[in-house]
């Protein structure tokens, strides 16, 4: 199997287990973006929903901690930790996105990307 294709597949299974953790810790509208042929940025955008600050954090929080204890992996940059609107953990291949809904109305990044959403494999995290 060649690098790329060993590539996208563990950006899938990093992807899928973004979703899973959110979808676990209660995010909202979890959804997975497949990019990778839109932009050299990620391969996947993963989005969620908190229901507030607060959550936004524990969300972000709860994925980079995961990520870290089960695939030892660390996000390359932060970006929007400080105010909790919206946080966004950039995994090179993967980056997560978690939103107030206000954040998520206003960036609109599925209407950006649109028709790129996947269903994520697997079930538990």
């Amino acid at each position: 199997m060649n690098d790329e294709i060993m590539q996208k597949e563990k950006a899938k299974e990093i992807a899928d287990f973004a979703f899973n953790v959110l979808d676990n810790k209660k995010g909202m509208d979890v959804t997975v973006l497949e990019v990778g042929d839109q932009t050299i940025l990620a391969d996947y955008f993963v989005l969620a929903t908190g229901t507030s600050n607060t959550h936004v954090r524990a969300l972000a929080d709860e994925v980079e901690f995961k990520l870290k204890e089960e695939m030892s992996l660390e996000p390359s940059h932060i970006e929007g930790a400080s105010g909790n609107a919206w946080t966004l953990l950039d995994y090179g291949c993967v980056i997560i996105n978690v939103f107030t809904s206000e954040a998520r109305d206003f960036y609109k990044l599925e209407r950006l990307w649109g028709g790129n959403e996947i269903k994520p494999e697997g079930g538990d995290e």
